[in-house]
Order: structure tokens, then sequence, then C-alpha cells
């Protein structure tokens, strides 16, 4: 066993449990090595965390978690994958496991039983369909997650980390940085999972920020009119804003932007996250103005 390489460990673990592999929960397992230490490596694992681990699989990374933590909470979807995860890993005082949906999951309520008050660190790797979602539900519970490394398609995680410009920096670029800070840690081949993917891999941290990375009076608006302005890519930011639902004139949005000394020509990749910043503030303040100039 010990000369084992991870894809044979791996595939002889497969057929020891007759395991059928999901496409439905999209199931791929790592099976390099040096993916698994650049995964530890990023995470700084020690006796003195909690970790949220989203998707064991097989337990390879969940074993060297367990090693290294305090106390490690395992969410796994695959019922079959949790009774073998109770049979392989029975020796770790240190180990919970949920047979549960993250999405679906009370995740404030699960923290606060497995880890009390404490804050934990998330390592994931994340189901290529889902990535999205995930992460953003994991934001919604900031307060209680100091860091999230995570396994995720290539493309997400360029998208993530993306700056102003490009293509690639769009809404979820835009959500992510808002109260994280990106580092894309290394990018991991298709070959170095079981069964092999059609895309390659990145693993990214996200270290979360203590306060946002501006402040805005209100979060929901300013997400709003960032949604807006991504509505329509290839349009002007004009253009864009129009047609969202903020349901403002376009010569009101032009006068907007021009007191925001923006372009309306620019296109919303352009924008830097302050830039949405002040042109949310400058409509929050306009159609204040609007109702209030509307009264009675």
């Amino acid at each position: 066993m010990k000369n084992q390489t991870l894809e044979e460990l791996t595939r002889s673990t497969i057929k020891k449990f007759n395991i059928r592999i999901s496409k439905k929960f999209g199931q791929n397992f790592l099976i390099d090595e040096k993916a698994l230490d650049n995964i530890l490596y990023a995470a700084q694992i020690n006796k003195d965390d909690y970790v949220l681990e989203i998707g064991p699989g097989l337990g390879i990374l969940t074993k060297l978690l367990c090693d290294n933590a305090k106390h490690v909470l395992a969410v796994e979807i695959d019922k079959h994958l949790v009774d073998i995860l109770r049979i392989n890993l029975s020796d770790y005082s240190n180990l919970g496991l949920l047979n549960e949906d993250i999405l679906k999951l009370d995740i404030k309520k699960e923290l606060k039983k497995s880890f009390k008050e404490k804050k934990c660190k998330v390592v994931a790797n994340l189901p290529y369909y889902i990535t999205s979602p995930i992460i953003m539900r994991l934001i919604e519970e900031r307060q209680n997650i100091n860091s999230m490394t995570l396994m995720v398609q290539k493309e997400v995680a360029q998208r993530i980390a993306a700056g102003p410009g490009g293509k690639q920096f769009g809404i979820l670029s835009v959500a992510v940085q808002y109260y994280s800070i990106p580092e894309i840690i290394a990018e991991v081949p298709a070959q170095s999972f079981y069964p092999r993917p059609e895309v390659d891999s990145a693993i990214i941290k996200l270290t979360l920020r203590q306060k946002p990375f501006i402040s805005v009076e209100d979060e929901a608006f300013f997400f709003r009119v960032v949604r807006g302005a991504f509505s329509q890519r290839r349009k002007t930011l004009l253009n864009s804003l129009y047609g969202s639902d903020l349901r403002l004139e376009k010569n009101d949005l032009e006068k907007i932007l021009i007191n925001c000394e923006i372009d309306s020509r620019r296109r919303a990749e352009t924008l830097s996250l302050e830039e949405f910043a002040l042109i949310s503030k400058e409509i929050e303040l306009y159609i204040k103005k609007q109702s209030t100039s509307n009264l009675p």
C-alpha cells in the first residue's frame, strides 16, 4: 500500500467499495500529489485550526487535513462515499462527517455546532457546475470563515482573480474581490484527476477581508448597479444601465456618469470597484432627490 501511487490508491479504493462515479455530483478525484501539497501549503493548516471541507470524496485530502488540524467538518453529498469515509477514517476523533448538500445546509448552524464560536478555514474541491453558487454561499457566511482554498475550473479561477480591462472581469470578479483577496496558487491539468475532466483546474485561495474592499451605503443596491452594468456586456455602460432594472432615463444616467467623471462610452469590464461604488452612490443620491421632489 505504501508504494502505491495516488492514482493506484484511488482506483483500488473505487474497485474495493464498488464506487459508481457520479457525473451528477461532478465527481473527479484528485490523483496528483503535488496538487495536494499545494492545497495544504496554500491553506496553511495548523493544530489550532478548524476546517470545513466540502466534497471530501475518497478522503485522501481529508486524512491530511485531520493530521494537521484541530478539527475537520467534512460535508459530502454522496451517501455511499460518506459510508466509505466512516470506515476508512474511523481512527480520527477530530473528524465530523455530514451527508448533506452544501447549498441546502444551514452552514452557520453547523459551524457553530462543530466549532463553537471559532472561525474556520474552508478547503474544497468544488464541482464545476455549481462552483459560483457555492462560493457566494460561503461568502454569505464570511463572519465565520477566515479563508477558502478551493480547487475550481481554471477559467473560473481566472474570472475570480481578473482585474478591470479584460473579458474575464465580470460580476463574479467584483463580488468575490469586494469581500476577499483572491490569489491563484497553481494550475492543475486535467490529467491530475480520475476520471479525467474535459477542462483544466486551478487552486485559488480567497482570504476574507475584515471589511469590504470599498465602503458603500447599500450593498444590495451596489450589486444591483453592477449587475445592470454587466447585463449587456457588448453595449456601452450608458446603454447597459439604461436597459437594466434601474429604470432611469438615458439623459439622467448620462448626467450621473458626467458627475462621476466616467465616460459613458466605456464598457462595464473596464470599471474598477471604486468606480462602480461611485456610480452606485450617485444613482442613489439622484433617486432620493427625485423621491423628495415628488413629495406633495
